[in-house]
């Protein structure tokens, strides 16, 4: 088997790892609420049983990453990770006591902490021209889970039955069957997962030419297979010194030439996470969860409160939104070959704003009947719908190109860290402001207002830097 079919493979097994975590999502939640009051847990409990999840993804993340930053693997990685899926799944089906079930949610979510290692080895392991499409296709396939972990439900909710001293029910049995998944995960992971060589090692050496551009001048390089080239950013001739290129250079050795490159080399987080396009970019990345899962919380009281939905109708009405969410998301990968990560962004952002606009005025003062108000409603999520994969795959794959890739791990762990913390604080924002939809739409739109006119004050800055050594020539100097 050559390379190729082992990327293939392996970029499949990742797809199927995030469709688990959208299944998993999917199964648990339409239950635990009943399994928490069976469990004579306070209402609280269900906000911290959903926030304990995203609480341990956020804390691990970062470490996970920083692991396979050093150890330049992500197998075993996933392979550990998900014996914590499989450990707090087993404990969820257990469920003695709602402290159990709420460790259980801590625990599995250190095996979601692992997503940062595999976003690192996506970046390592392809062109930075079909990230933003690969990428898209991942995102994709957690959305494809979240659409079809419902129809688990439909056989999970029969079950009545014991296994061993356990009893497996309607509010049990989604804790057995995901741990059941998991562990048939482990398998594919073994049999279908490779640590592809990154894409540097796969090309060998060759010539990396740089065209000159405003005050930069013409260089010719050799990217040698024995250390990656990093990338960095234009430079003034009058930081770097004179050196004479009329011959080709390689990378590896060359360190006085390339002195300007060594910042990356020593790495140092308050330098790489601090320039100003990777905080756009995790400004972007907080601010967009953060709406998102604040709308997720204020939309089911509001379809009871407005138009009377029950269980069957906000189901289908999920259903709807996955499927449109999944369309989105394979229309950005093909649309993300056309034109650059900055523009698909900067056009989420613009339908963003427009959404939430619509909302403020459709929904906040409904007025014209039900099939008026109906309508409106529609159309306010289409659009909100319609933004999220342009700003998500946007953002993921901006960041991977303007972070080191070296250190590809750690930053994407924080940058899934600060997600986490958006899909803590979301809902916590929307759940007492359900009857209040100006102050929460409102707040929503001027953050989105603040991270789009961020992104066009940093529009230059938002693109893959280009490796660029300014010199001068031999007879200018001494």
């Amino acid at each position: 088997m050559d390379n190729l079919q082992k990327r293939n493979l392996t970029f499949l097994t990742i797809g199927l790892i995030f469709m688990l975590n959208g299944i998993e999502y999917a199964v648990l939640l339409p239950t635990i609420w009943s399994y928490l009051q069976i469990l004579e847990a306070p209402p609280y409990f269900l906000g911290l049983g959903l926030s304990a999840f995203s609480l341990s993804g956020l804390l691990t993340g970062p470490l996970f990453g920083l692991w396979s930053d050093r150890r330049q693997t992500t197998k075993s990685i996933i392979l550990f990770s998900n014996l914590f899926e499989i450990a707090g799944n087993f404990m969820y089906f257990i469920g003695y006591s709602k402290w159990l079930l709420l460790s259980s949610r801590l625990v599995a979510g250190v095996g979601a902490g692992a997503g940062s290692s595999i976003f690192g080895f996506v970046t390592r392991s392809t062109k930075p021209e079909e990230r933003a499409g690969i990428f898209a296709a991942i995102m994709a396939g957690r959305q494809a889970g979240l659409l079809v972990g419902p129809a688990f439900n439909l056989f999970l909710r029969l079950c009545d039955f014991k296994l061993g001293p356990f009893v497996v029910n309607q509010y049990t049995s989604p804790g057995i069957f995901m741990c059941l998944l998991w562990v048939l995960l482990q398998f594919v992971v073994l049999a279908l997962y490779w640590d592809v060589p990154p894409i540097s090692s796969e090309e060998g050496t060759g010539m990396v030419e740089i065209k000159p551009e405003d005050d930069e001048e013409e260089v010719l390089l050799i990217v040698s297979d024995e250390e990656p080239l990093l990338t960095h950013r234009a430079v003034n001739s009058d930081q770097s010194e004179n050196s004479n290129l009329s011959g080709m250079q390689t990378v590896h050795g060359a360190s006085t030439a390339l002195r300007p490159l060594k910042p990356l080399k020593s790495f140092s987080g308050s330098t790489e996470l601090l320039r100003e396009e990777v905080l756009v970019l995790l400004t972007a990345q907080f601010i967009t969860l953060f709406n998102q899962t604040a709308l997720e919380t204020m939309v089911t009281p509001l379809t009871q409160r407005l138009f009377s939905f029950g269980e069957l109708s906000n189901s289908l009405m999920y259903s709807l939104c996955g499927v449109e969410v999944i369309l989105g998301f394979f229309f950005v990968r093909w649309l993300s070959r056309k034109v650059a990560d900055r523009v698909v962004l900067a056009v989420g952002l613009i339908i963003c704003c427009i959404a939430c606009i619509w909302c403020l005025i459709f929904l906040c003062n409904p007025r014209g009947g039900y099939g008026w108000e109906l309508s409106s409603f529609i159309i306010g999520v289409f659009l909100q719908l319609l933004g999220l994969p342009f700003v998500a795959v946007a953002q993921v794959s901006l960041f991977s190109k303007v972070t080191a890739e070296k250190t590809q791990g750690f930053s994407q762990g924080v940058r899934r860290s600060v997600g986490g913390l958006a899909t803590i604080l979301g809902p916590l924002w929307a759940g007492g402001l359900t009857n209040n939809l100006n102050i929460m739409l409102g707040v929503m739109l001027a953050l989105l207002i603040i991270i789009t006119v961020m992104t066009g004050l940093s529009y230059g800055r938002l693109t893959e830097p280009r490796v660029v050594q300014s010199a001068q020539s031999s007879d200018s100097g001494g």
